[in-house]
């Protein structure tokens, strides 16, 4: 595959997945497309050697393995499906001046700027109530543009551009259209109109929804000589995206390939489907078993958490420590804290420059200024869990958390051919 159909792959995916119960089922959809099985946590599994498989929770997380030799241990790569975005509240309707608006809740650290004046749309899973009284879900995407937060005119603002700080419970609820006099919407109503109006005839009520507004603008290859991809949820779709690429490009071998795609990581990943959380670990013990097995088998593997690095921005240079300072398409970064914010060490981080040197791909490293806080991701976390060797990595990105981010497009298909050679491992050096 070229890098160009690479990324175009990537857009589509990025387009598809506006929520991680979206991105879930964009990646269960190119699983199925290449033979791998669906697993059910409430039966019982018979796993063959050489067998493909695929086990989601909550349609918000993933796990998909390659079944190879259990006692060679795992190769695993890790992700997670959320981003930082504004929540539909339970009792969202808001009618002020005859505008109808919804109620929303911040979800993660969200840069809360740019979400203003763009053209924005809802998705994400609704719970209703079908003709029998059953209670069923479905996802929901109204695709098209539907809201929009519109800015404060400068005229009534006059020291906006010297300093603006936005209120998240009164500055920021969606517009979604005007009311006639005395006009009262009930916005269950309009999702089980929506619903119908997509086909699902057989809804009655809508009883419960976790729904998210987006940005509409679809993600794009930009700049004069396409040096950069634009998107929304890069942090991290882009890396579930690499996983799931190099994960369905790996030949099966003697060793488990795996990939977990978590949800929560913004909002602390403590959760059932979360990195903190059981997921992960009860599917390596229906893989290895329990106790000593496992303590065996995680002794012999070792996780790869990706997630987006800060790459040095050049009006803001100062804000990096100038000795680790990654650049986009310069290659993968490789992120280390001392105070154990990544997970990174010395043996985990020489396997990985090995790796590169064999493949030929470039790396770069990531530290903190000195004084300055360290942000954090699934690697330390899933580590302690399992107590797994884990090397956080990140390809660079502007704008993180931003509703539109900005990476380069020649990290990432680089860095899927890397993870598909730690994939084939069979043995990690540093056992030997």
């Amino acid at each position: 595959m070229s890098k160009e159909h690479f990324n175009q792959e990537l857009i589509q995916f990025l387009n598809a997945s506006p929520t991680p119960y979206h991105a879930v089922a964009t990646m269960v959809a190119k699983l199925q497309e290449t033979g791998f099985q669906p697993l059910n946590e409430s039966e019982s599994w018979s796993l063959k050697e050489g067998g493909k498989y695929y086990v989601t929770r909550n349609g918000s997380s993933i796990v998909a393995f390659t079944m190879g030799k259990p006692e060679q241990g795992a190769r695993m790569v890790g992700a997670h499906t959320d981003s930082p975005c504004l929540k539909v509240k339970p009792q969202p309707e808001l009618n002020k001046h005859s505008y109808f608006q919804l109620g929303v809740e911040v979800y993660g650290g969200v840069l809360l700027n740019p979400w203003f004046d763009r053209d924005l749309s809802l998705a994400g899973r609704v719970q209703y109530l079908n003709n029998q009284n059953q209670l069923c879900h479905q996802l929901i995407n109204f695709e098209r543009p539907i809201a929009i937060i519109p800015s404060l005119a400068i005229h009534l603002d006059r020291e906006v551009n010297s300093g603006r700080a936005v209120n998240p419970q009164t500055d920021i609820p969606p517009i979604l259209f005007q009311l006639a006099d005395d006009e009262k919407v009930d916005f269950r109503e309009l999702l089980k109109e929506e619903l119908i109006r997509l086909g699902h005839s057989d809804c009655q009520e809508v009883m419960e929804y976790d729904l998210s507004f987006y940005d509409t603008q679809s993600a794009a290859v930009i700049g004069l000589k396409d040096n950069f991809i634009a998107s929304a949820r890069l942090d991290n779709l882009l890396s579930c995206y690499v996983g799931l690429d190099s994960l369905l490009n790996h030949k099966e071998s003697d060793t488990t390939a795996l990939l977990v795609c978590n949800d929560h990581e913004e909002v602390g990943s403590v959760s059932t489907t979360g990195a903190q959380g059981p997921f992960l670990k009860s599917v390596l013990e229906r893989i290895y078993g329990t106790g000593e097995s496992l303590t065996r088998a995680m002794n012999r593997s070792m996780l790869i958490s990706t997630d987006n690095a800060h790459g040095i921005h050049p009006n803001y240079a100062s804000k990096h420590d100038e000795h680790h300072a990654p650049k986009l398409n310069h290659g993968a970064v490789i992120k280390v804290n001392a105070n154990q914010r990544y997970a990174t060490n010395d043996e985990t981080s020489a396997l990985y420059r090995t790796l590169c040197q064999t493949s030929g791909s470039k790396v770069q490293h990531f530290v903190t200024r000195t004084d300055t806080a360290c942000g954090s991701t699934i690697g330390p976390l899933t580590a302690g869990v399992l107590g797994v060797r884990t090397l956080d990595l990140g390809l660079p990105t502007f704008g993180m958390h931003s509703i539109r981010e900005l990476a380069g497009t020649e990290d990432a298909f680089e860095l899927s051919h890397t993870l598909i050679r730690f994939f084939k491992l069979s043995q990690l050096p540093f056992l030997i």
